[in-house]
């Protein structure tokens, strides 16, 4: 039996590294109990602000065999997406991760193509694929699976790449060989914290997603409060100033999944142009982006935010 979980463990990696994953980690699936208190305590806080979604669910949330009825491992799986060119910097921003195809439709289509591969190699294997789209705690999974540390930003981290990657999931009714977490390596390193222009971030792994520039950008559905004013450093759609910041990123090498090129007149526009935006450039540019979720209502409300 142990065998066979080490075996189809190694087996389950090599694919998962041959359909491009950055890296591949293993945990038992059992109830998160660490991360329940910390849970509960930023909730009560407000800190979902808007997200009202984030309080549903939460045994689910805490563990994957309520979520996934006789499930057994947690495979977390980082897919790179650190780009080779960045926008023209004195433009608006957006975020690194949304510059081209909406990462929830790569990733969920290597999933099932990892799943299959198990079915065919391994035998019937029951499980679902998860890419941000449901209640998993992703980044405590990875954490726990071995594939980096939760650093002060809340982001997960690398030593070899940094944090420029998605996370995801296939929770399994399959025993596996478990690995193990890896050291903190965040040391007294508070650049993240610093940088921070709303104040996020904080503590040490506690971010107030009320106040993240991501939050107000994308989540925030309201009006911009009029305190936050000159605070966003032009992001107009996310933010990466934590991610930018931090040392471990100067290890990030660029990505070679060309579904994430952005398309080629995103990386020139300028403040003018994004402040003349049409919905029809709006809809070419971002025609299978993850900014479609803000909605071009929501980009405009944004720039000029921005721009007022």
């Amino acid at each position: 039996m142990i065998e066979n979980a080490v075996k189809y463990s190694q087996i389950i990696k090599a694919e998962a590294k041959r359909l491009g994953f950055l890296s591949c980690g293993i945990s038992k699936a059992a109830f998160l109990e660490e991360e329940a208190p910390r849970l509960e305590k930023w909730l009560n806080n407000n800190m979902n602000g808007e997200m009202g979604y984030m309080e549903n669910h939460f045994d689910k949330r805490l563990d994957p065999t309520v979520l996934v009825p006789g499930s057994k491992s947690v495979i977390s799986l980082l897919l790179n997406y650190y780009p080779s060119q960045t926008q023209n910097p004195d433009s608006y921003k957006i975020s690194k991760y949304a510059y081209g195809t909406d990462y929830h439709f790569v990733i969920k289509d290597r999933l099932k193509e990892l799943m299959h591969f198990i079915s065919e190699e391994i035998g019937e294997v029951n499980g679902r694929a998860f890419v941000d789209s449901a209640p998993v705690l992703d980044k405590a999974w990875a954490a726990k699976s071995g594939l980096g540390w939760i650093g002060k930003h809340s982001n997960l981290l690398t030593k070899q790449s940094g944090s420029f990657y998605f996370i995801a999931e296939l929770i399994v009714d399959l025993d596996l060989e478990y690995d193990n977490p890896v050291t903190d390596h965040c040391g007294t390193c508070t650049a993240c914290i610093d940088a921070c222009p709303t104040n996020a971030i904080v503590a040490d792994r506690v971010v107030d997603g009320s106040k993240c520039i991501s939050y107000f950008t994308i989540e925030l559905k309201n009006e911009i409060p009029i305190s936050e004013k000159g605070k966003f450093e032009d992001w107009m759609f996310g933010c990466d100033i934590c991610q930018d910041v931090c040392p471990w990123n100067r290890f990030s090498k660029p990505h070679n999944e060309p579904l994430f090129n952005p398309h080629p007149e995103l990386l020139s526009m300028t403040k003018k142009d994004w402040e003349e935006i049409t919905k029809d450039v709006f809809r070419e540019i971002f025609k299978k982006s993850a900014v479609k979720r803000t909605k071009y209502t929501g980009l405009t409300r944004n720039i000029q935010f921005l721009k007022d």
